[in-house]
């Protein structure tokens, strides 16, 4: 059966979710979680809240879904060999390097890919499943036909958000509140600047990124018949009462197979909305799905929130059923048996019964009272009794030995499965860093490409793999100077959209280019496909050693470190591979299947960026991406040509400028900056989280 997973972001929260049918929650223990917002839990709260959800037979996944550096992983895997003493049933993982270290940690216990992995294609699915993870979390980008083929073809469970808040960026590829504001999505601290007020080519679009809240209600019986094995709903920062309604609403139409009623349509939006809701990727109608929140929508909720946190907080909603079987013998104690169907089982005695002076006790006499479950997780849905004749016991021994199976039946139902804890294997060796690092030119256009930028010999150009379809002519000088060229593939490449860019991959691969910049564990297949090995890029997040030795194990040539890292970050990392860095550029803050630049203007305007400034003047660029997304740049150019000595003590492998908006002069004119023959300077610069850091 589909699983349906709610969240639960305090103890409270908790209780709300299994008490109306919630079949699993997910919460945060620790910093280590991408809601450090929410109140979250202690050990003490946390252990709590596993046994409540064991005994009644709710599953219960934590959240380590953020980056974390080295000296942070060993903190991250105590946190989750915690919770696996505990008895918690899955861990709900982000990084790449932390994966390995459960894995190595933790080997019995289930770990499940986030959505910040950013997994939107079968062959990221499968990724993650050569990785060890038992169930991916699909991008909630997808169409239920994208949904559908993935999950028909995958070898690891598929789970779906279905109710909630949408990001404007894919999960996991959001960079806007860290390079703002110092607040990291990737590491649970995201400020939403998708909800604040923006302009757009001088129209006040005012939320132009803020999305409504999605709402699939109306399709869970075909996500379920798509094989989809577990639906979620978004909301650990949101009250246990918004827990309690959608949940409730969702469970009943789960659970009944069928669709949602008016009033169940009117609760969910009620509970919260975005001037309503949106099915737009889930349909594939992507105009109209923008929305905020109306100023007096929780007033208007009081009143339901406060029903629903009477009815979970004073009653036992959530029932398991029980057999009962009870012996009354003569000269013998009474003996009972019970049993749930799930295997756990529960046996007490009591006195030996009396002879009878009256009436003697009776099968329907024990069994009247061992039926009296009420005000515990239990029901009883089978219920024998033998007795012997003349015999007589008082009844309250007999409550007591209903009282006795209960407590026990309920320490068997919570104690955590028996696991195997390993020590963490030790950091990879560090690969011996060229003395000089290679200089990379990455463009985003072939207008930036000319004879004085090919004059300059850059060891590397990566240029993209979609804007040369058809004429290689813009980068065949380069090769023909002695620069080897990369291919740089799209941010996000869907099944539907694999043989488009396989093709281009293939052209390329007949003019002489034999590697690929890749971004996501799910376009590996494709480069390879076409002969090409495949170095990492930004999209990977590589934060931590760790991370560097699974993507050395993959084959890949070479890595990006993370822009969020320090540069003493980037310096202390064990570089099984090589390693670059962006030390130039204005940095992409978010990938989205959303169009900005129609928006805009109106229509598609692909040809021309567009622009899009913030409420103090900042001024960012927005530029189409493959698929008709959109990519929008930081207001600030990184700039760190004038500290080249920090540079120089990383240990790295390449140092990459980052060209986007650039013409092919201002082009030419950092590049020799950066080769120490110009004192060229951007006029508003940036020296990006290099030297800052993140929360």
């Amino acid at each position: 059966m589909t699983e349906l997973l709610s969240p639960a972001g305090s103890p409270e929260a908790v209780i709300a979710a299994v008490q109306n049918g919630a079949d699993a929650v997910y919460l945060g223990l620790g910093d280590f979680n991408a809601r450090r917002g929410a109140k979250n839990f202690t050990e003490e709260e946390f252990e709590k809240a596993v046994r409540y959800c064991r005994i009644r037979g709710c599953r219960v996944y934590v959240t380590l879904n953020t980056l974390v550096d080295d000296r942070e992983t060993e903190e991250a895997v105590a946190q989750a060999r915690l919770a696996s003493s505990l008895g918690a049933d899955g861990l709900i993982v982000q990084d790449l390097g932390l994966v390995r270290a459960l894995r190595a940690a933790l080997p019995d216990m289930p770990l499940h890919a986030s959505t910040q992995m950013s997994i939107h294609n079968l062959a990221g699915v499968e990724a993650a499943a050569e990785l060890g993870l038992t169930r991916a979390v699909l991008a909630r980008e997808l169409s239920i036909d994208q949904i559908r083929y993935i999950t028909s073809h995958a070898s690891i469970e598929t789970e779906v958000f279905v109710h909630g808040a949408l990001c404007f960026c894919h999960s996991g590829q959001c960079y806007m509140s860290a390079l703002i504001g110092r607040r990291s999505g990737n590491r649970g601290m995201c400020a939403q600047p998708c909800r604040m007020a923006y302009s757009l080519g001088g129209r006040m679009d005012d939320y132009p990124l803020s999305l409504k809240d999605n709402c699939l209600v109306e399709k869970l019986s075909e996500l379920e018949d798509a094989g989809v094995a577990c639906l979620k709903i978004e909301g650990r920062m949101k009250r246990p009462e918004y827990t309690a309604l959608v949940t409730g609403v969702y469970a009943k139409v789960l659970h009944e197979r069928r669709a949602p009623t008016q009033d169940e349509l009117n609760t969910l939006e009620s509970a919260f909305s975005r001037d309503g809701f949106t099915q737009g990727y889930y349909n594939g109608d992507k105009k109209d799905m923008f929305g905020v929140r109306g100023e007096n929508e929780d007033r208007e909720s009081e009143k339901l929130f406060t029903a629903a946190r009477r009815d979970y907080s004073e009653g036992e909603l959530r029932r398991v059923p029980l057999h009962f079987y009870t012996l009354c013998e003569k000269g013998q104690p009474i003996r009972a048996i019970a049993f749930d169907n799930e295997g756990h089982k529960a046996v007490a005695s009591g006195p030996v019964p009396e002879a009878a002076k009256r009436q003697g006790l009776t099968e329907s006499f024990i069994t009247d009272q061992m039926f009296k479950t009420g005000g515990t997780p239990y029901y009883c849905v089978e219920n024998r009794a033998k007795v012997d004749p003349f015999l007589f016991m008082p009844t309250s021994e007999i409550n007591d030995l209903r009282r006795r199976l209960v407590t026990q039946i309920s320490e068997e139902r919570a104690r955590p499965p028996v696991r195997s804890s390993l020590s963490l294997p030790p950091l990879p060796e560090r690969k011996a860093a060229p003395s000089i690092p290679k200089k990379i030119f990455q463009v985003r256009t072939p207008s930036q490409l000319s004879d004085e930028l090919c004059a300059l010999k850059p060891d590397y150009l990566y240029f993209p793999a979609m804007g040369l379809v058809g004429d290689f002519s813009p980068v065949r000088t380069f090769a023909e100077n002695g620069t080897k060229l990369v291919a740089v593939l799209p941010r996000v490449i869907t099944d539907d959209q694999n043989e488009d860019v396989l093709a281009a991959l293939e052209f390329l691969a007949e003019q002489g280019v034999d590697e690929a910049l890749v971004g996501n564990l799910g376009h590996i297949g494709l480069a390879r496909r076409a002969g090409m090995s495949v170095r990492g890029d930004f999209g990977l997040n590589a934060f931590n050693s760790r991370t560097l030795n699974v993507l050395c194990d993959a084959g890949f040539l070479s890595a990006t470190a993370s822009f969020e890292l320090r540069l003493a970050q980037i310096r202390d990392l064990r570089k099984s591979l090589d390693l670059e860095m962006i030390v130039y550029g204005r940095l992409p803050l978010m990938v989205s299947d959303q169009c900005v630049i129609r928006h805009s203007a109106g229509r598609c305007a692909c040809a021309a960026p567009a622009q899009m400034a913030d409420r103090t003047g900042n001024v960012f660029h927005v530029a189409k991406e493959f698929g008709c997304r959109n990519v929008i740049y930081n207001a600030h150019k990184l700039y760190l040509a004038d500290r080249q000595s920090d540079i120089e003590v990383c240990g790295l492998w390449g140092e990459r400028l980052l060209f986007t908006t650039e013409s092919a002069r201002e082009c030419v004119e950092v590049a020799k900056a950066y080769l120490a023959q110009s004192d060229y300077r951007p006029n508003v610069l940036t020296r990006g989280l290099y030297y800052r850091g993140v929360d």
